[in-house]
């Protein structure tokens, strides 16, 4: 393989320049003429994380269906329409799944070499995840399962024409809204946080956080920063290609569109749970 040397281009390196998957890809300087990275090929790889999501929900269903007699561990009130009841054995596989998903998660973005296998383990962990809020949380609302999945899709349809069609672009302006709308979400829950460990303002903390109003709120600018999130995507995921990132790589911008795709899908179920839940409430 004819590999070549060269600088990273200046407009890559940016503070917030996509997610933490992308983002470590911006830094790299090895670069291939002869097998470098393709658009079909990450979207190969990125077919096959997706795959291996819907793996990990088909687990889930069916490790359900296996611990259907199982005596009630814990009932847990999640929303006022909406009660997880578990069976201790189906708590210890959740609680184990969870954890493999943050640490592959993890390994996938500081571990580069990694990503095939912990990009496979964060994929199938998050369909588990996917599926044990859709088929055990939404008990009676499964519906809304199905119409999280095509709000996502219509959300990475429309992120998707924005960019090709250059009526968003990331540069700098860009760059800088989504730095400032992230920096200021997170400095909201921190304040949230802070505030409600003072006893002098802790009540006025429950009463915002117990506003539906407000909750409703948060998750559309969640939602807002991940969709615009994608379009950063998109632009490292060009850099890759125009810039002759060695193959390799193909899995890194697959595993980081993913990442961001399935970020997007819980923030829109979540949505739809919280209005769900205030619509007879």
């Amino acid at each position: 393989m004819s590999t070549l040397t060269r600088e990273s281009n200046p407009k890559t390196r940016t503070l917030l320049r996509s997610n933490p998957v992308l983002s470590r890809l911006s830094k790299i300087k090895e670069r291939s003429e002869a097998n470098a990275a393709t658009y079909q090929g990450i979207a190969v790889k990125t077919t096959y994380f997706l795959l291996i999501t819907l793996a990990g929900m088909i687990a889930q269903l069916l490790v359900k269906a296996a611990m259907a007699g199982e005596p009630v561990w814990q009932t847990i009130q999640v929303y006022k329409k909406f009660t997880l009841t578990l069976s201790m054995k189906e708590a210890v596989i959740v609680g184990a799944v969870l954890v493999v998903g943050f640490i592959s998660e993890l390994l996938g973005i500081f571990v580069r070499k990694t990503v095939p296998v912990t990009g496979t383990l964060y994929a199938a962990s998050q369909g588990y995840v996917i599926s044990f809020l859709v088929f055990k949380v939404l008990t009676g609302y499964e519906y809304l399962g199905l119409e999280a999945l095509l709000l996502t899709v219509a959300v990475v349809a429309v992120m998707s024409y924005l960019y090709s069609s250059g009526i968003v672009k990331a540069d700098k302006k860009f760059r800088t809204v989504l730095l400032s709308l992230f920096l200021g979400s997170i400095g909201l829950g921190l304040l949230s946080f802070l505030g409600s460990l003072i006893p002098a303002t802790r009540p006025y903390v429950q009463a915002m956080l117990q506003n539906s109003a407000f909750t409703i709120a948060m998750d559309v600018l969640g939602l807002l920063i991940a969709a615009l999130f994608l379009i950063s995507d998109f632009a490292m995921i060009d850099d890759c290609v125009k810039q002759h990132y060695p193959k390799e790589f193909e899995w890194s911008a697959a595993f980081g569109l993913v990442f961001t795709v399935i970020w997007i899908y819980l923030k829109i179920l979540d949505l739809l749970m919280r209005l769900s839940n205030n619509k007879n409430n």
